[in-house]
């Protein structure tokens, strides 16, 4: 059975250490405190940071802009940083020092043989690793985001789900992931990522607070600057976590992951379901949009023989009725821990059917990257 982690948890962050100032030199006491990345900052934090040390403001604003605009990799090589932010670097940035930078290193870059799908594997600074997908459209580029190394939630067509859970990410192991997509798209002569979807690896409402930090700086406009309205946040029903987005009337996108509309047939796909009972759940989308007046984006994984008939497809339109939501339907994707089939087109458009006739939208999502393991629901690394 798979343990079900309280959504509250969150990862602390590590204590300032004590620092001397000398003008706008700066001698940091010895501390025990572990060293932070620059990633997991937000702007404002970095500002409060490099001022604590008896710098402008303005040097924040040059170092993030150098991280999230310009994309540098080494920042000891920028040529245009006044000597203040010059020392301040070289005496907290590096081995040993009060900062780093995650660096997400590239283990393995694999493309689809559909041309436009291409899975990385990350390797994070403890040896732990994680997935990350960019996708190609027309005109645009997606990238869908891991939260979490392993899952909680368990889902029992999830690859990450059957490794289990691991370990929450830092905002900027997510940042990272981010950075790195945006080199990858620059090197081949693309322009920046336009959406991202955090629907990789982990389960985002668990890590909530993470998360939330690593969306501020995602969207912050001196940088990166990917709007929120270009961001989806896709959780398997982690009601404290949508309860939160709504009463903090956060921006984003809300995907959630139905998969059944009933009790009975939901728990036994999703686990989670067990802790947050679908009444539960579909409550506090009602608040949600009731809260914030947003369309809800509902996902169903389209199993042959298990929650693909035209009679489950009524149940879950009377399930939605009231709501602004729209259906995404997502034929299975393959996954070794799992014997299910995808369901054949002609069940999904006679499911599709009964949707419209409801007069609920729905799309039948477009399947990439299935040779490399890369689609929805396939995405799993190897716990350290």
């Amino acid at each position: 059975m798979w343990c079900l982690i309280s959504p509250e948890i969150s990862i602390s962050q590590p204590a300032a250490s004590a620092a001397t100032i000398h003008g706008d030199m700066t001698t940091v006491a010895a501390s025990t405190a572990a060293p932070r990345s620059l990633l997991d900052l937000t702007l404002a934090e970095l500002e409060r940071e490099l001022v604590a040390s008896g710098l402008s403001p303005t040097h924040a604003r040059t170092l993030w802009r150098a991280l999230y605009a310009d994309m540098t990799t080494d920042l000891a090589e920028a040529p245009d940083y006044l000597p203040p932010l010059r020392r301040w670097l070289a005496a907290h940035l590096g081995d040993g020092r009060r900062f780093f930078i995650d660096a997400a290193e590239e283990t393995a870059n694999t493309a689809s043989s559909d041309g436009l799908t291409r899975k990385f594997l990350f390797r994070l600074a403890d040896g732990q690793t994680i997935e990350t997908v960019l996708m190609g459209f027309k005109g645009r580029h997606t990238a869908c985001l891991s939260t979490q190394a392993g899952c909680a939630m368990g889902c029992v067509f999830c690859a990450t789900g059957q490794m289990g859970f691991v370990r929450h990410l830092r905002p900027g192991e997510i940042v990272a992931q981010v950075r790195q997509a945006e080199l990858a798209l620059r090197a081949a002569g693309h322009d920046g990522l336009r959406n991202l979807v955090l629907m990789g690896m982990g389960e985002p409402l668990h890590n909530y607070d993470a998360v939330m930090t690593a969306l501020e700086i995602i969207t912050d406009r001196r940088g990166l600057n990917i709007g929120p309205g270009r961001i989806t946040i896709s959780t398997v029903g982690v009601v404290p976590g949508i309860l939160r987005l709504a009463s903090e009337r956060r921006p984003y996108h809300l995907a959630v992951s139905l998969h059944g509309a009933t009790e009975e047939e939901r728990s036994a796909l999703v686990p989670a379901s067990r802790r947050w009972p679908l009444a539960e759940l579909m409550a506090a989308c009602r608040t949600y949009f009731t809260q914030t007046g947003r369309r809800i984006f509902f996902e169903w994984t389209l199993i042959a023989g298990t929650n693909d008939s035209p009679t489950q497809a009524g149940r879950l339109a009377a399930l939605l009725t009231g709501l602004d939501a729209h259906v995404n339907l997502i034929p299975l994707n393959p996954t070794g821990g799992f014997a299910g089939t995808a369901t054949q087109a002609s069940a999904a458009k006679a499911f599709q059917k009964v949707l419209q006739a409801a007069g609920i939208p729905s799309t039948v999502r477009q399947r990439r990257g299935i040779d490399v393991a890369a689609g929805c629901g396939q995405l799993r690394a190897e716990a350290k």
